[in-house]
């Protein structure tokens, strides 16, 4: 299992939510759980995690959202075979454009 040393210094406030998660990778197109989400980037829980450095297109909504956020990033940690926790990969977003709004919609989540 690989995670970024510094957790507790995030820029943005996570959000932890089930929502399902298109996304596209050199592996195809895809479809799982993120279970954490914040405007800097998300965890996906699956059984098969990308490989670290992967580049990823993801497509979903946020519950009850009318809007289609279409979101670049590379994975940036995995955690394999659900040591500490879901089997899944994490996702800093690399796509400036999009985040913002992102950011706005998940502050009015409660």
């Amino acid at each position: 299992m690989f995670k970024p040393s510094n957790d507790n210094h995030r820029r943005f406030r996570r959000q932890g939510l089930r929502i399902l998660v298109d996304y596209q990778g050199d592996q195809g197109l895809q479809c799982d759980y993120a279970t954490s989400l914040s405007a800097g980037g998300l965890f996906v829980e699956t059984e098969c995690p990308l490989p670290l450095d992967s580049n990823v297109k993801f497509r979903f909504r946020l519950p009850e959202g009318e809007v289609l956020h279409e979101i670049e990033g590379r994975v940036c940690w995995r955690n394999d075979q659900g040591q500490d926790g879901a089997p899944g990969f994490g996702v800093a977003f690399t796509s400036g454009q999009g985040t913002e709004l992102l950011g706005r919609e998940l502050e009015d989540i409660e």
